[in-house]
């Protein structure tokens, strides 16, 4: 049996985020003993500067850390690269390449389902870094679906949104105007609501959307499973009937109210390594 490639988790891009996307990976394995999971190096610096305010220029370029992130994960062993942030990947493709890591895009993996799944268009949440590099707009171009965005002043709750759950203080008026925008974005046409920032899927409750809720982190940990583990899979569990997007069962699975105890048998440092499993 050859032996399975060790994946590197580029995080800290938040903490919670990379908390979710490391529990997303743990459920999609059909393991029965340690051993059979995904081998996996975590790197969770949150020092890197705000990826959105540099990209809006605002803010310090965030490269030289996710450099040295990539760099420490490559030395650890690590072949694939997964980053549970959508708004690094405006800088993240070219550093893993430079570094020789194979990248398992956020960005691309969710425009993969919605094509899959004869998706037309698409509501994206997002932080405006995001929104203003064009990430998923371009990549939903690519495949024919049309990105369909919040207006200015949703964009702003958005944000706030965000915020919350970065904070730990994520409120009912957050969750509220996070559906109020969901439903908007499906009047406007959208056949699906995508939570285009990791932060975003710990805030908003599926359920409470007309049309299904993607959630690109969980679909990121099935890809890199597949890719890694293959026919080790778990069956798909959270699919709606007849389509291949990965949506929201009701409400989040780890949503934040004020500071949540998220990490009990994970050691988290502030920087530098946090976890790997074997």
């Amino acid at each position: 049996m050859s032996e399975t490639r060790l994946v590197g988790v580029l995080g800290g891009m938040g903490p919670a985020a990379t908390v979710d996307f490391y529990g997303k990976l743990v459920e999609e394995t059909a393991a029965t003993c340690d051993q059979g999971h995904v081998p996996v190096v975590i790197w969770g610096d949150p020092r890197v500067p705000d990826r959105s305010l540099s990209l809006l220029g605002g803010g310090e370029d965030p490269t030289p850390y996710l450099r040295r992130g990539i760099e420490g994960l490559k030395r650890a062993g690590c072949e694939v690269l997964a980053v549970p942030c959508n708004t690094a990947h405006a800088f993240v493709p070219r550093l893993a390449d430079e570094a020789g890591l194979e990248l398992v895009s956020i960005i691309e993996v969710t425009a993969d389902a919605l094509d899959a799944d004869g998706v037309r268009a698409a509501g994206v949440l997002a932080t405006s870094g995001t929104m203003h590099a064009g990430l998923y707009a371009e990549a939903l171009r690519r495949r024919g679906v049309a990105a369909i965005e919040p207006d200015e002043p949703g964009q702003r709750q958005v944000t706030t949104a965000i915020g919350a759950v970065k904070s730990g203080d994520v409120r009912p008026t957050h969750r509220q105007a996070l559906e109020e925008l969901s439903r908007a974005l499906a009047d406007r046409g959208a056949e699906r609501v995508v939570t285009a920032c990791t932060e975003l899927v710990l805030a908003l409750d599926g359920s409470r959307v007309p049309v299904p809720v993607l959630d690109p982190a969980r679909l990121l940990a099935r890809r890199v499973v597949d890719m890694v583990l293959g026919a080790q899979r778990l069956p798909p569990r959270r699919r709606t009937a007849g389509h291949n997007t990965t949506v929201m069962a009701g409400a989040p699975t780890a949503a934040p109210v004020n500071r949540p105890k998220m990490i009990e048998n994970l050691t988290v440092a502030n920087s530098g390594w946090v976890a790997a499993s074997s």
